[in-house]
């Protein structure tokens, strides 16, 4: 058990969960407290000791099945029942609410439907790591019951009355169906690391963070999280905003005062004379590409600048694709964010005429019509993976730019190694301006934090 939490606490940390050794030991004391009967209870007192802030849970339970779980699974006997008749099975458990019938019925529909390449048909007494075309998928189980079009007849089970009641069921009968769909999962990932061992599947077959995700690959659910996330972010940046205006609020040494008042001590100069500093919030101005291709980069990024507008003295936005356009009036300071906010803009904005990007034409839209949004105490932020589909990037217009704004800086949602491929200007563009990788909540978060004005 020893090593095992060793092996656990070490994949928590590939994960981005920094849990040390002080964390490690509070961890084996909840293991000899708690015991290990009862694995739910053992899953909440480690989570207790190992995890700090939010957002980890989702991954710290992936990796504490394969772990903790895994050794005592076993196989079932594969169903010859059809699959209305496991539907019909999984509409009584679901109406039900029964979570042990729930991961029994996930057992044996993974065993019946989801298997591939061979897996099931025997049971290996190793790890089979080699047998890469054989294997469990959660996704083909869950394909072939359709669960979605089960949910009328799982709030029809549950007893519907007038429209309050139906619409409460509802939301019960989706939150019951995701368990499922999260048990079918958590089958799966243990016994494909039964075919191929413990840590290949934990290094392969867990999802990660949501802050951790890539915003060029995120799914609908994982977009829907980080617009959770958006606000508690926000927060975060402006209190570590707040303790460094007040580390600077001193400022730089005044020589001639300094000077003078060394006359006192003999010319050594004993009380250094600062210079007040002039205090005041920057202007922001934000310039987001909102093609389809970096849709939900774009849309996480200006609801994390609306929420932190409040360290600014004026934040304007501005959207493109081929066209540039104001959008700041789309944004209510102070509401949650919303899903689809990148297609409500795109319909009430003029920021596409054709609908492909281009930067060359969209910068030179502001550079003609917004020009003076930038001034001496304007920070300048372009959001884009600056793929120009091959037209001319203008960088004159982007030197322009450059030089009406105090401070400009380029944040680019692909990787760094894929700047020069394809039809990327950004390998032209970061020669003219501070280009930053930020491909997930997590790098964006520590390039704002940077680039926020002290």
């Amino acid at each position: 058990m020893t090593d095992r939490l060793v092996d656990f606490v070490g994949l928590l940390r590939e994960y981005g969960i920094n849990a040390g050794p002080s964390e490690t030991i509070d961890a084996a004391e909840a293991i000899i407290a708690l015991g290990l009967s009862d694995r739910n209870r053992l899953r909440s007192g480690l989570a207790a000791t190992l995890l700090r802030r939010n957002g980890q849970r989702a991954v710290f339970d992936q990796l504490f099945d394969l772990y903790f779980l895994g050794a005592e699974r076993t196989e079932v006997d594969v169903s010859t029942k059809s699959v209305a008749a496991l539907q019909d099975q999984l509409v009584d458990a679901l109406v039900g609410g029964d979570s042990e019938a729930m991961a029994e019925l996930a057992r044996q529909m993974l065993t019946a439907l989801g298997a591939y390449g061979g897996a099931g048909t025997g049971r290996p007494t190793t790890p089979v790591t080699t047998a890469s075309g054989a294997g469990w998928s959660s996704y083909l189980t869950m394909k072939a019951l359709r669960p979605e079009e089960l949910l009328d007849r799982i709030v029809a089970g549950m007893g519907s009355g007038d429209q309050f009641d139906t619409s409460v069921h509802t939301i019960e009968a989706t939150r019951r169906l995701t368990e499922f769909r999260t048990a079918v999962q958590t089958e799966a990932r243990l016994r494909s690391a039964q075919l191929r061992g413990t840590d290949y599947i934990a290094r392969r077959g867990v999802e990660s963070a949501t802050d951790q995700v890539d915003f060029l690959g995120a799914r609908e659910q994982d977009l829907a999280e980080m617009r959770r996330l958006v606000h508690p972010l926000a927060r975060k940046l402006a209190t570590r905003l707040a303790a460094r205006r007040r580390k600077a609020v001193r400022g730089q040494i005044d020589m001639r005062r300094t000077l003078r008042r060394s006359m006192a001590t003999g010319g050594v100069p004993v009380d250094p004379v600062l210079r007040a500093r002039k205090h005041g919030r920057p202007d922001l101005v934000v310039l987001a590409d909102l093609s389809g291709s970096v849709t939900g980069f774009a849309e996480f990024t200006l609801q994390l600048v609306q929420a932190l507008q409040d360290q600014f003295s004026k934040v304007r936005s501005f959207g493109f694709i081929d066209t540039c356009d104001e959008i700041t009036g789309l944004f209510t300071p102070g509401e949650p964010p919303t899903a689809g906010l990148v297609t409500r803009i795109v319909r009430e904005s003029a920021v596409a005429r054709f609908g492909s990007s281009n930067y060359g034409e969209a910068l030179q839209g502001f550079v003609d019509n917004y020009l003076d949004a930038l001034g001496p105490r304007t920070s300048l932020l372009i959001l884009g993976d600056a793929r120009t589909n091959r037209t001319a990037p203008n960088l004159e217009a982007l030197a322009t730019m450059q030089d009406r704004a105090k401070h400009a800086y380029w944040l680019n949602p692909e990787p760094s190694r894929s700047w020069p491929t394809g039809d990327s200007a950004a390998h032209l563009y970061a020669q003219h301006i501070t280009m930053h990788e930020c491909r997930n909540v997590k790098q964006l978060s520590e390039v704002v934090a940077r680039l926020l004005p002290a």
